[in-house]
């Protein structure tokens, strides 16, 4: 048992040198060598975990998408199913502090590289896949509780709800003078403000 603790352990070590590397070079640069380097570690050190780049990638791709359902599982956790959930589960989303920010940078530039990378596209739309049932459940929240506006369509508003955050994501994670945290905030507890009943 703990020789595979330790082996996740490193791997996501690995993983993070992988994300250091995006941000500072790019996709472009996270080559194998180049991770190696980062890491500390030697280049058939680092092929014992993952022989290509393409795995290096695919696993640096998958750990934004475990730290993200992670923060959200927590949140939900013996939590009471409400509008001020909803808003907490969704910020658990968005680039709101510094490790958020740093995997929707590192998220970004490999959806860039899963337009020509398959396992990259595959593992991007079941990510997309998540995140609209995170806003279906949203939606399904709001409307238990009251919060949601007689003869909504939730399908509807939870595509536009998708809408507003992936665009929250990327400005703010690619004009984050422009876009700070607390006005993303503001914008998406305004949103959801607007799907209340307002009579």
């Amino acid at each position: 048992m703990p020789r595979t603790v330790d082996a996740a352990e490193r791997r996501r070590e690995i993983a993070a040198a992988v994300w250091r590397v995006i941000r500072r070079d790019g996709v472009q640069g996270a080559s194998v060598r180049a991770v190696a380097r980062e890491a500390r570690t030697s280049m058939g050190a680092l092929r014992h975990w993952f022989a290509t780049q393409d795995e290096l990638l695919h696993f640096a791709m998958t750990l934004v998408v475990e730290h993200a359902r992670a923060r959200v599982e927590a949140v939900v956790a013996g939590a009471v199913p409400d509008g001020a959930l909803a808003l907490r589960v969704l910020e658990e989303t968005l680039p709101l502090d510094d490790e958020r920010r740093a995997e929707a940078e590192v998220w970004l530039a490999l959806t860039a590289r899963a337009l020509t990378a398959p396992a990259l596209a595959a593992l991007r739309d079941r990510s997309a896949e998540d995140l609209f049932a995170l806003c279906r459940w949203v939606l399904t929240v709001l409307a238990d509780a009251g919060d949601l506006r007689p003869g909504s369509d939730p399908s509807l508003e939870a595509e536009r709800l998708y809408a507003v955050l992936d665009g929250l994501a990327v400005h703010a994670a690619t004009r984050p003078a422009a876009l700070p945290a607390g006005r993303v905030r503001q914008v998406l507890a305004a949103h959801l403000d607007s799907l209340h009943d307002t009579r």
